[in-house]
C-alpha cells in the first residue's frame, strides 16, 4: 500500500474520537478556567449554525442535560455558550457530540476568556442605561407640572411630594447608573490628574446635592429650584453615547476574536504505524504529518506532502479566490481546505506561524494611539482645568442673583464642556478605519500610518518581489530561420517545443518559464544531462523524427553570439549545426500592478521605481507598469539616499518593498508598506503589512487614510464649534443643565456615528 493511499483513502475518524483530546485536563485551560470554589470550571464554546432566537433554546437544551453541566448561558448575538461544569463528571468531548446531534457545531473558544470581562461590562452598562432611562422618564413626568403650571397652581404640599418622588427616583441613577463615572473620576483624582469624568462627576454631584438640600429644606436659600430631571436626563444621554462608543470598540475587538478563533483545537496527526490520532493543536511540532480533511481549517504552517485541493485564505490575506494547493505547496495556518483531503508536513506552529503574526499585528493596532489622539489627550488636561475655573467664575458672577441660579449655571458649564467629543474624534475614526482595512487583508501595525498616509504624495516601489512575482515569463522568441539570422533552422513553434521538453528536466526559474509558456507536447528527451550554472542538454527528436542533441542554457553554453534583447535576460537553444533560437525572458508583472499605478497617478500620487537590477531591466518593467520614473542599479544605501532626497525636497514618501535590503529604506520612509510575503525584517520595519501581495492594498490604504483624515478633521471641527457656541451660552445662564447634558451627549454621538462611516471601505478603482 502506498503512502498516499494509506493517508488519504483511510476512513476519517468519528468526530467524537477527534474531540477526545479536549478531555485531557491540560487542555482545559486553553478554553476555560477554574472558578473560585475550585469545584467547578467555566468554559466557553463558539457555536456554528445559530440563525434565530429559537437556536438559543435548542443549544441550551442540548447542553443543559449533560452529566456534570451545572449552568449554560447562550448568547445568540455572538453565537457563544458559557458552561459551568463539574470536572469530576463532565467531559468537553460530550458537549461537542451533543451539539452535533442537535444540528450544530461547537468549537472551544479560548479567546472568549479574555473577552468575558468586556462582555460583563457591556451587560452592566446596558443595565445602567435601562435604569437611567426608566428613572428619567418618571422624573420628567413629575417635573412637567412644575414647568407648565402657573404660579399658585400647585400647592406647596403637592410640589414637595413631587420633589420627594423625583429624589427617590434619582437615587438609583446616581448610586448605580453613575458608577463608571464616579469610579473613573476617583481613580483620576487619586493619581492627581484631571480626566474627562471629573467635571462630569462634579456637575452631577453638585446638581444632585443642591437639589437634595432644596428638597429637604424648601424654605432654604436653595429651595427655589431642583435639577433631578437634568441629572437623570444627562446621565441617560451620557450612557447612550458611551454604549455606542463601546459597540464600535467591540466591533474591532470582535474581528480580532473571529481571527483568533480560526484555528481548530484538535488535529489529526499521523502515528508511526500510519494511522491517525487526534491531538491538541498546541502539541504539534515541526516535522509532524497531519491530515486536513475537506472543510477543515489548517492547524499549522507547512507544505503539502500529498493530495490536491484548493484553500481559502481570504481572512488571512484578503485574497477572495480559492487558491490551488498540491504536493510541495505551502499552506498557512488558519486557511480553509475547500477540496479534497491533504497530508501536511508541519513547518511552524504556535507563535511562529504567519497566522500568529497577523493576530499580533491586529492586537498591537487595537491599543496603538496616533499622534492626533495623543495631542488631544495632552490638551484635555489643561482644558478641563480651564473648564472648572470657568464654572467657578460663572458661579461667583451669578451668585448675587441667587444661589440656585448660580449653581445651575456652574453645573451647565461643567457638563456642556466635557471634552468627550474631542477625545473621541481621532481614536474612534482610526480604529474604525483600521478594522475595515484588516477585513481586506491590509494590517495596520501603527495607527499613526493612517494620519501619515493622508499626506503621501509619492509612492516608491521596489521591483523584484514587489511589482513582480517570483517567476519569469517568455517575452519573445528569436529563431535562426528568421531572415535576420540566416534564414535556416527550426521554426519558432518547433524551437519552443524542443526547449520546453528539455526545460521540464530543470528546476531553474528560466526553465520553468519556458516550460509554462509552451503548449503541451509529446516530445520525450533522452540522455538528459544537467550542467549546473550552464544549462541542460539531451537527445530530442525534431519534427522529422530524427533524434538530435540539443542544448538549452546560457550563451556560452550554447555558442550563441546573437543578442538583440538589450539588458533583458535570455535563454538559448542550440543543436546540430549551432545556435537555433533565443528566448527573451521578462519578470512576471503582478496582475494588478498597472491598474494600481494608474489609479495612484489619477488621485495625484507620483509613482517611482527603485531596483537593484540593471537600469535597462528596471526601465523596461517600469514601462510595462506605467511608471515614468525608474532608477536601476540601486544598492541599499542608494535607495536610502534617494528617499532622503525626496524628503528634503518636501515630498511625503511611502515605500513599498518586501526584501531584506528594503529594511533601511522602509525605516526611513514617511510611510512604509511591506507585502505579506516579505521577509521578517521588512515586516518588522513596516507601518502596514499587505497580505497576499495584492498591490491594490496599497491603493486601498491611501484612499482610506485620506477618508480617515477628512473624518478626523470633521470630528475636531465639530467639537470646536460645539464648545465655541455652547460654552458662552452656559456661562451666560442661557443653557439649563438638562440642555447642556443633551448637547454634550449629542456631540459625542455625532463623532462616533461619523467615525463609523469608515467601516465601509472605498472602491479600489
Amino acid at each position: 500500500m502506498s503512502f498516499a493511499s494509506l493517508s488519504l483513502d483511510a476512513a476519517p475518524p468519528a468526530p467524537a474520537a477527534a474531540w477526545q483530546a479536549l478531555d485531557d485536563r491540560a487542555e482545559w485551560a486553553s478554553f476555560g478556567r477554574p472558578l473560585a470554589d475550585g469545584a467547578a470550571w467555566e468554559s466557553y464554546l463558539a457555536i456554528d449554525g445559530m440563525h434565530c432566537a429559537a437556536c438559543t433554546f435548542n443549544v441550551e437544551d442540548a447542553l443543559q442535560g449533560l452529566p456534570g453541566v451545572r449552568e449554560v448561558q447562550v448568547n445568540g448575538a455572538s453565537a457563544t455558550a458559557r458552561l459551568v461544569w463539574d470536572p469530576s463528571r463532565a467531559r468537553p468531548s460530550e458537549w461537542l457530540a451533543a451539539l452535533q446531534r442537535a444540528g450544530y457545531a461547537g468549537l472551544p473558544a479560548g479567546d472568549l476568556l479574555a473577552a468575558a470581562p468586556r462582555r460583563r461590562e457591556a451587560r452592566q452598562m446596558l443595565w445602567r442605561w435601562l435604569v437611567a432611562g426608566f428613572c428619567m422618564m418618571q422624573v420628567m413626568m413629575y417635573a412637567a407640572p412644575a414647568y407648565m403650571a402657573q404660579p399658585g397652581d400647585i400647592s406647596a404640599e403637592a410640589q414637595g411630594l413631587l420633589r420627594w418622588a423625583s429624589w427617590l427616583l434619582t437615587l438609583p441613577v446616581v448610586l448605580f447608573s453613575c458608577g463608571p463615572f464616579f469610579g473613573a473620576a476617583w481613580r483620576d483624582l487619586r493619581h492627581r490628574r484631571l480626566g474627562m469624568d471629573v467635571p462630569v462627576v462634579l456637575g452631577i454631584a453638585i446638581a444632585f446635592a443642591a437639589s437634595t438640600v432644596a428638597t429637604f429644606e424648601p424654605a432654604g436659600p436653595l429651595g427655589a429650584e431642583v435639577w433631578f430631571d437634568s441629572v437623570s436626563m444627562f446621565v441617560f444621554f451620557l450612557l447612550s453615547g458611551r454604549m455606542l462608543e463601546q459597540r464600535l470598540r467591540d466591533r474591532t475587538a470582535g474581528a480580532l476574536e473571529a481571527l483568533m478563533r480560526r484555528l481548530p483545537p484538535v488535529a489529526q496527526r499521523q502515528a508511526a504505524d500510519g494511522s491517525f490520532e487526534p491531538v491538541a493543536v498546541r502539541s504539534l511540532v515541526a516535522g509532524d504529518v497531519v491530515r486536513v480533511l475537506a472543510g477543515d481549517v489548517v492547524p499549522a504552517d507547512g507544505r503539502v506532502d500529498s493530495g490536491a485541493s484548493s484553500v481559502d485564505e481570504a481572512l488571512l490575506t484578503g485574497e477572495s479566490q480559492p487558491l490551488p494547493r498540491g504536493p510541495g505547496d505551502a499552506v498557512m495556518a488558519g486557511s480553509h481546505n475547500l477540496g479534497g483531503p491533504l497530508l501536511l508536513r508541519v513547518e511552524r506552529t504556535g507563535d511562529d506561524t504567519r497566522y500568529a503574526g497577523i493576530v499580533a499585528l491586529m492586537e498591537r493596532a487595537s491599543v496603538d494611539k496616533p499622534q492626533l489622539a495623543l495631542m488631544a489627550d495632552r490638551i484635555a488636561g489643561p482644558f478641563l482645568l480651564m473648564v472648572m475655573l470657568a464654572a467657578a467664575g460663572a458661579a461667583a458672577w451669578w451668585w448675587p442673583m441667587g444661589a440656585a441660579h448660580a449653581i445651575g449655571v456652574a453645573v451647565a458649564v461643567l457638563i456642556v464642556t466635557c471634552p468627550c467629543a474631542l477625545s473621541l474624534a481621532t481614536p474612534a475614526a482610526t480604529l474604525a478605519a483600521a478594522g475595515a482595512l484588516a477585513r481586506r487583508g491590509v494590517l495596520v501595525r501603527r495607527l499613526q500610518a493612517l494620519e501619515t498616509g493622508a499626506a503621501i504624495d509619492t509612492v516608491v516601489f521596489d521591483k523584484t518581489g514587489t511589482l513582480t512575482e517570483d517567476r519569469m515569463l517568455v517575452g519573445g522568441v528569436q529563431v535562426r530561420c528568421d531572415p535576420a539570422y540566416g534564414g535556416q533552422g527550426v521554426r519558432a513553434e518547433e524551437a519552443l517545443a524542443i526547449a520546453a521538453a528539455l526545460a521540464r528536466h530543470s528546476l531553474h526559474p528560466a526553465s520553468r518559464a519556458i516550460a509554462d509558456h509552451a503548449a503541451p507536447s509529446l516530445l520525450q528527451p533522452r540522455d538528459v544531462l544537467d550542467h549546473p550554472g550552464q544549462g541542460v542538454e539531451g537527445l530530442v527528436a525534431d519534427l522529422d523524427g530524427r533524434p538530435r542533441r540539443f542544448r538549452l542554457g546560457s550563451a556560452a553554453f550554447c555558442g550563441a553570439a546573437q543578442d538583440g534583447a538589450g539588458d533583458r535576460a535570455q535563454v538559448h537553444l542550440s543543436g546540430g549545426d549551432g545556435w537555433q533560437a533565443s528566448f527573451v525572458l521578462d519578470e512576471a508583472l503582478r496582475a494588478d500592478a498597472a491598474a494600481v499605478v494608474g489609479r495612484l497617478q489619477t488621485v495625484g500620487v507620483q509613482v517611482q521605481l527603485l531596483s537593484g537590477d540593471r537600469a535597462g531591466a528596471a526601465a523596461q518593467l517600469a514601462l510595462r507598469a506605467g511608471i515614468a520614473q525608474a532608477f536601476g542599479g540601486q544598492l541599499p544605501q542608494d535607495k536610502l539616499a534617494h528617499v532622503q532626497r525626496l524628503q528634503r525636497a518636501g515630498r511625503r514618501v511611502a515605500m513599498v518593498g518586501d526584501g531584506m535590503n528594503d529594511g533601511p529604506v522602509l525605516a526611513c520612509a514617511d510611510l512604509s508598506v511591506a507585502l505579506g510575503s516579505a521577509v521578517p525584517l521588512a515586516q518588522a520595519r513596516a507601518d502596514v503589512v499587505v497580505q497576499g501581495g495584492r498591490l491594490a492594498g496599497v491603493l486601498l490604504l491611501l484612499l482610506q487614510a485620506r477618508r480617515t483624515h477628512l473624518v478626523v478633521r470633521q470630528n475636531l471641527l465639530w467639537a470646536a464649534l460645539y464648545n465655541a457656541v455652547c460654552v458662552p451660552l452656559a456661562v451666560a445662564g442661557l443653557m439649563p443643565p438638562w440642555l447642556a447634558g443633551l448637547g454634550m451627549a449629542a456631540s459625542s454621538l455625532l463623532v462616533v456615528l461619523n467615525s463609523a462611516r469608515l467601516s465601509l471601505l472605498p472602491q479600489e478603482n
